[in-house]
Order: structure tokens, then C-alpha cells, then sequence
């Protein structure tokens, strides 16, 4: 369901919604609009960089500025996208947001060039300038939340865990899940796989991989699966419903992408990255002319993360719902520090 954009992805350009100029009602906004640079997967993973479009269209709807959303290319270099955030800050978009931690040399070296700009990046704090946001999470939070649920719902008292690429971040998804499902059952079982060890190799881009990963453990004997794969989270939750077992999504509410509907009834929940509440919020930001700048993380507290209740197989489930909805006031009070490896 990717949205690909070959023929503009080959030159250079990408989907725009808009090319004429936005400028707020005070005045202030003189920008192009909002530029938006996608992660590994592109638009259409029912996860991280959806999450990310969905901020991008609200910011568009309810700033009333114009927008311009672009594709990777398969196996592209930082080159690559330092040419495809030059070409959004040239055309006088502002902000700019890199969607993924592999965009973090080429917002590094491009917001250098262009320090009246904006630049966002997602995933990654490395980045010490004042024209840059780095927006991250507290993702073993929302993770541990997770691991609540998945082992409660467990009749196994086996569940699984699988992570598109072996990288600390995606290391925090599992250090959470774990400390989560064993504070409810410390002798819990738990299948650990990660699907590749680099990016390029498609860890989060593979529906197949990540297929064949979750039917492996669901024949071991998981019956509640995690995954924090991106794209390649399809597949897990595809497994999970041909064989009737819980799947928990991750970054988006998955029970409710129209991409994932046949199997919504077999996702339980899913761990929510409030990724489009932070292209919203920088993007706002600059349009009200007090741009944010430096680390802003998102965690339990403030909304940054959660856990996605909407299905209704899992709010009838009240002793899952009381056990995820007590360890999230542990968490915010400070009861409960959740590990990030």
C-alpha cells in the first residue's frame, strides 16, 4: 500500500499538496509551508511515517498552510537526502522535518546552510543547533504498557516480541515490553527476535519478514505478539490473525488503519509515538513565530506516548484494562522507572 512517487522521487521531488506561498493571518508565517521528508517504509506503513502524515494533514487543515510530503528511494544514501531537504528549504518550506534517526547527518549538514530554517528531526537528539527540534519519545514507556497487556491477555503465559532492526532505539521497545509483561509474571516466557541488524536490509520495509518472524514464534507457542517494525508489522499482524492470536501494534492506533481492517479483530492494542502531534506542534511553533528548538521528548505524561484501547475485544477485557491503566499511573508518578535496555 506504500504511496510511491517514481518518476518525481527520480528527480528529486515529491508529492506536493500545494506550491503556492502560506502566510498566517497576524503576518508573522512566510514560509512555503511545511515540509516533510519520509523514513525508510514510506507513507502507507499503517505506522511510524502515517503517524507523521497525519500530523503533516492537520497541520495543513487547521494552520491553514500549504504542504509538500516526499518518498524515499529504496537503498538511497544521506546524500540523497541531504539533496531532498535542500530542495524543501530552496523552495522555502519551512519547517522541515526529517521522519527517522537516518536523516540525522543530512538535517545536521543542510540546517547548517540554512539557519533561518527549521529543521525537525524525529528519533534523534545528536543534533545541537539552535534551527533544530529533536523530537523523541520515552518509547520504552509506551512499550512497557505493551508488555502489561500482553501478559495479562497471554493464556500461554508465552508471549513474543519482534523488532525490525537490532538498534538501541528499537532496544528501548524491548527493554519496556519485558519489564512490563515480568511485572506481571516474572516466569513469563518471552520470544525475542529482531529481523535485521542494518535498515538497508529492510527490517522495517518487509511484511514478509516480518510474517515469518511471528509465525515462528506463534508456533513456539507465543499467543500475544509485539512488534516495532514499521511496515514490516503488517506481516506480523497478518500472522497473528491467521492464527488467531493477539497482535500488538505499534506508533499508530493499528485496530483503526483501513490497510489492516480484516485483521483488526486479532490487534489487541497498540503502543501509540505521538509522532504527528510532533510535526503539529514544531510546525505551529513556526508559524506563531517561537519556533521550538532542542531536545523535546514526549512521554506518558504529556501525551507523547500510550497505549491505543479502541478495540473493544480489549476494553471488554477489564482485568487488562485496570492492569495497563494502573502501571501508566505508576509510570507517570514516578512509582515505576521503566528500563531503556
Amino acid at each position: 500500500m506504500t504511496v510511491a512517487v517514481v518518476a518525481l522521487a527520480a528527480a528529486g521531488c515529491g508529492k506536493s499538496s500545494s506550491d503556492s506561498s502560506s502566510t498566517s493571518k497576524d503576518g508573522k508565517y512566510a514560509g512555503k509551508g511545511i515540509g516533510l521528508a519520509y523514513d525508510i517504509g514510506g507513507k502507507g506503513d499503517q505506522s511510524f511515517n502515517d503517524a507523521a502524515f497525519a500530523g503533516f494533514q492537520k497541520a495543513e487543515k487547521e494552520l491553514k498552510i500549504s504542504g509538500r510530503d516526499i518518498e524515499p528511494q529504496d537503498g538511497e544514501s544521506d546524500a540523497d537526502k541531504v539533496q531532498r531537504l535542500e530542495q524543501l528549504a530552496k523552495s522555502g518550506y519551512n519547517p522541515i522535518i526529517g521522519v527517522g534517526f537516518a536523516y540525522a547527518p543530512a538535517v545536521k549538514q543542510v540546517a547548517a546552510k540554512y539557519p533561518k530554517i527549521t529543521f525537525g528531526i524525529i528519533d534523534d537528539n545528536t543534533i545541537q543547533a539552535k534551527n533544530v527540534a529533536d523530537m523523541v519519545f520515552h518509547e520504552e514507556q509506551s512499550s512497557y504498557l505493551a508488555g502489561v497487556a500482553a501478559a495479562k491477555a497471554t493464556k500461554k503465559n508465552h508471549i513474543g516480541f519482534i523488532g525490525g532492526v537490532d538498534i538501541p532505539l528499537i532496544h528501548k521497545f524491548e527493554a519496556g515490553f519485558d519489564q512490563g509483561a515480568k511485572s506481571v509474571n516474572p516466569k513469563i516466557k518471552i520470544e525475542s527476535q529482531y529481523l535485521t541488524q542494518t535498515a538497508q536490509e529492510g527490517g522495517f520495509s518487509s511484511p514478509d519478514k516480518g510474517k515469518d518472524a511471528a509465525n515462528g514464534q506463534i508456533e513456539a507457542g507465543a499467543d500475544v505478539v509485539y512488534h516495532a517494525a514499521g511496515l514490516s508489522g503488517q506481516g506480523v499482524i497478518q500472522a497473528a490473525a491467521t492464527h488467531k492470536v493477539w497482535a500488538i501494534g505499534v506508533d499508530s492506533d493499528q485496530y483503526g488503519q483501513s490497510a489492516l481492517a480484516q485483521y483488526k479483530d486479532y490487534i489487541l492494542g497498540s503502543a501509540l509515538k505521538n509522532v504527528g502531534g510532533a510535526v503539529y506542534d514544531l510546525t505551529k511553533s513556526v508559524v506563531e513565530g517561537k519556533p521550538l528548538s532542542g531536545e523535546v521528548r514526549g512521554d506518558l505524561k504529556s501525551g507523547g506516548v500510550g497505549f491505543a484501547d479502541t478495540n473493544p475485544k480489549y476494553q471488554a477485557m477489564t482485568d487488562v484494562v485496570s492492569a495497563v491503566d494502573k502501571a501508566k499511573e505508576d509510570i507517570i508518578s514516578g512509582k515505576i522507572t521503566v528500563d531503556t535496555e
